[in-house]
């Protein structure tokens, strides 16, 4: 029995001169990236996550660009996960600085403050909901 431990055959290239290959960034802008795109809706998941898995996405294209790293495309699809990630967390924190910026959030607040029961507060959610639909 002859042992192939260490021996390169046919269809296994040596990769003598080459280095090793740097495929950590790619790696972790896939891992972020996905975290991010299931975690958008929190403000870290989202905005914090995506914008990593971005630049390390970003970083692990180049790596593959030069040769030192084999996973450019996984780069770039955790880069493209981050960025969306990262759109819709914005586009949702825009969103919700608005809603309690707005009079009728605020209108609410006031009525939850002065509200002695659980029926008051039921009633300052209805009135709440009325103000939002009318406008």
């Amino acid at each position: 029995m002859t042992s192939t431990h260490g021996h390169h055959g046919p269809g296994y290239p040596q990769q003598a001169g080459t280095g090793e290959r740097r495929n950590g960034f790619g790696i972790a802008a896939l891992v972020l990236g996905i975290v991010g795109a299931l975690l958008f809706w929190t403000a870290i998941g989202g905005i914090v996550l995506g914008l990593l898995a971005v630049v390390f996405g970003v970083l692990g294209f180049r790596r593959g660009r030069r040769g030192v790293a084999t996973n450019g495309t996984m780069a770039v699809i955790g880069a493209v996960l981050g960025a969306l990630a990262l759109v819709v967390s914005s586009v949702l924190l825009a969103l919700g600085v608005a809603v309690i910026n707005s009079d009728e959030f605020k209108d609410y607040q006031d009525c939850i403050d002065h509200a002695n029961s659980q029926s008051d507060r039921q009633e300052c959610a209805r009135d709440f909901d009325r103000e939002v639909d009318d406008r």
